[in-house]
């Protein structure tokens, strides 16, 4: 039954010629250089030519691959223009879509898991699913007692496809590096891996669902839908129309930009602090924008809970306490609170003032009531820690990023990526003053339990 093991030859092969496919177009370019074509331009065309292989390729496969296009595609707004452009239609593609499961598969999974009348659960099955992702695809159904339902289906030997292909990809990683300049890939690849069994346990997601859904159950902001269903494979969810982010993206109006960004970063902040628990994987086509109620201003709904980051008691409350030093000027205490956090390794010292420097444009956007969000200004960030020549970059080299941090860390920057990419103007300090430990001075203990509806 299972098709992805036997294609798995295939799947290595392509793989594994995409380091052969960028040396090939190197030696292409030293040949266009020398037939009297300026170094721009060549770059621009090699750069065409490899995005395009590399994102077919990952189009092509589901896993690990698939996975780290996803990874991958909320970080292009901090690429430059003449880059990026290659790259934007192929990484939104990846964030929705990937070649569907035959049907007889489909059913086999689901008479497997879920028994030989497996239709008598259902009012309504649709064959053809409505999205597809890394490890499982979307069908649309209605569920016996009426209600319309988002069918999960794992993919028969997905765990060993999202294996093998970040293994694959690991051999190369420091190919793919030059793609996505001023991004150290290793690190990502690494995380997708560790993270890989989480992934797999639809026990898992469920809970972290059926928590959030608990939760934001009357929130007038956020929707999640619960869970009507769960079994190894095989998870059942309520259904939710909406907008999907990557359109935001492509074609929103300037309200629905800002609408989104805003509550996506409430949901950032937010939800850590509601439900000890940090959705990690903020890419576009987890998120739709739903129409209000009660005269309410459009609402964030947000999907798939297999990736998780568990902080029972919250974001870390020294990340909002070193942002707010940061932001009053402190240099000392925040090198201080740095270096007990291991973010600074004993072997290391650095001047404290140029650490302050080093962070103050990073955290602009917290330094005022509302902030534009936008492709150049992550760009400019991008840029000035990415060029070898400049104190940023040299200074970056030697901070440490603790295991503790690195997924807080990922998601933080997914999220500014995805506000970036809908250039939305965000209040993003009224949610660090509402949700992150920390950044205000004498933090009650406890948050009121209510909370306060929003416009």
């Amino acid at each position: 039954m299972s098709d992805l093991p036997r294609k798995a030859v295939t799947r290595t092969a392509k793989l594994a010629a995409l380091p052969l496919g960028f040396a090939g177009r190197a030696t292409w370019g030293l040949g266009k250089r020398i037939g009297g074509k300026s170094a721009e331009i060549v770059a621009r065309e090699l750069q065409q030519r490899t995005a395009d292989q590399l994102f077919k390729v990952l189009g092509e496969l589901k896993g690990g691959a698939m996975k780290l296009g996803q990874a991958l595609s909320v970080f292009e707004s901090a690429l430059p223009e003449e880059i990026a452009g290659p790259y934007r239609a192929a990484l939104t593609k990846l964030q929705d879509a990937a070649p569907p499961m035959p049907v007889r598969t489909v059913h086999g999974v689901l008479e497997e898991r879920l028994g030989e009348d497996w239709r008598e659960l259902f009012l309504e099955f649709e064959d053809k699913p409505s999205a597809a992702a890394s490890i499982g695809q979307v069908h649309r159904a209605v569920w016996h007692d009426g209600r319309e339902v988002a069918v999960k289906v794992q993919y028969p030997g997905a765990g060993e496809a999202l294996l093998s292909d970040l293994a694959q990809l690991g051999r190369f990683v420091r190919l793919l590096g030059p793609l996505v300049p001023g991004m150290d890939i290793k690190p990502l690849v690494t995380e997708l891996r560790d993270r890989v069994s989480e992934e797999l346990d639809y026990e898992l997601e469920a809970r972290a669902q059926r928590e959030h859904a608990a939760e934001f159950a009357d929130d007038p902001d956020v929707v999640v839908p619960d869970v009507v269903h769960q079994c190894d494979q095989v998870l059942v969810t309520e259904w939710i129309d909406g907008i999907p982010l990557s359109e935001i993206i492509a074609e929103g109006t300037p309200e629905e930009r800002d609408r989104a960004g805003q509550l996506l970063a409430r949901f950032l902040f937010s939800g850590p602090s509601r439900t000890g628990l940090l959705h990690a994987d903020p890419h576009p086509g987890n998120f739709r924008l739903l129409p209000g109620e009660d005269g309410g201003g459009p609402r964030l709904g947000v999907l798939d809970f297999g990736t998780v980051d568990r902080l029972p008691g919250g974001l870390p409350e020294t990340i909002g306490t070193c942002l707010r030093m940061t932001l009053e000027g402190e240099a000392e205490a925040v090198y201080e609170l740095l270096c007990g956090e291991g973010f600074v390794k004993d072997s290391i010292e650095l001047d404290p003032d140029a650490l302050l420097e080093y962070l103050l444009p990073i955290i602009e956007p917290a330094q005022v009531d509302e902030f534009v969000f936008t492709r150049e200004w992550i760009r400019a960030q991008a840029a000035r820690i990415a060029d070898p020549r400049s104190p940023a970059h040299q200074l970056g080299k030697r901070i440490n990023l603790p295991p503790s941090y690195l997924l807080i860390h990922r998601v933080t920057l997914s999220t500014i990526g995805v506000l970036c990419q809908l250039n939305a103007t965000v209040r993003l300090r009224e949610e660090l003053e509402e949700w992150l430990p920390g950044f205000l001075p004498d933090e009650p203990e406890q948050r009121e339990e209510s909370v306060p509806a929003r416009v």
